[in-house]
């Protein structure tokens, strides 16, 4: 175990991620997570806009890294860490978004021309229409179409994650699009994001 310590550098990434499942020890996730760790800062950096607050986002990935990496079965640890700091970072500004607070003047209400409650609650039949319809597709329609469209993923980030190949991701996402535009114009929401 010590000669393996000594030569850690030179461990793969999959040697890495495997020894880190095998012992527990964080300083091979270490070593790994080191690598990839500029990449990391510039992916929050450019998501979180504040060098603060992305230096926060690589400590606290790591930690997420500690008990993700045991319970998921990672094949390309760079792009899984991608995705995993990706969406941590919106979460992020997710959580950000929901705490900001709105400053609202005496007469706004009868000033705003363009607040309508028809829309918003026409808005949240199409959100609602739509969730349906992504459910009702099959399993490889969902998860393509949600990867590319929710999750913002490139057909090679999809198909390494699903182990799919391109021309099936492509049909997919083609066929679950056309599925969720009929599954709409049946529910009567015509959209032309389809």
């Amino acid at each position: 175990m010590f000669k393996l310590k000594q030569n850690i550098e030179k461990l793969s990434d999959k040697r890495l991620l495997q020894h880190y499942k095998d012992t527990h020890d964080t300083v091979y996730l270490g070593e790994l997570y080191k690598r990839y760790m500029p990449l990391v800062y510039g992916s929050c950096l450019k998501y979180l806009k504040n060098r603060a607050n992305a230096q926060d986002a690589v400590m606290k990935i790591f930690e997420e890294l500690l008990e993700k990496t045991l319970n998921y079965a990672v094949q390309n640890f760079k792009s899984w860490l991608y995705i995993l700091t990706k969406n941590y970072c919106l979460m992020h500004l997710r959580r950000e978004s929901k705490h900001k607070t709105i400053s609202f003047e005496d007469n706004f209400m009868e000033l705003a021309d363009d607040f309508h409650l028809d829309k918003v609650m026409e808005d949240e039949l199409r959100v609602k229409a739509l969730e349906d319809c992504i459910k009702a597709l099959s399993a490889e329609q969902h998860a393509s179409v949600t990867k590319f469209y929710i999750e913002n993923l490139s057909y090679v980030e999809i198909c390494e994650i699903m182990s799919y190949d391109i021309s099936k991701v492509k049909s997919y996402i083609q066929n679950g699009k056309r599925n969720l535009k009929l599954c709409l114009e049946r529910k009567g929401i015509k959209s032309a994001a389809f």
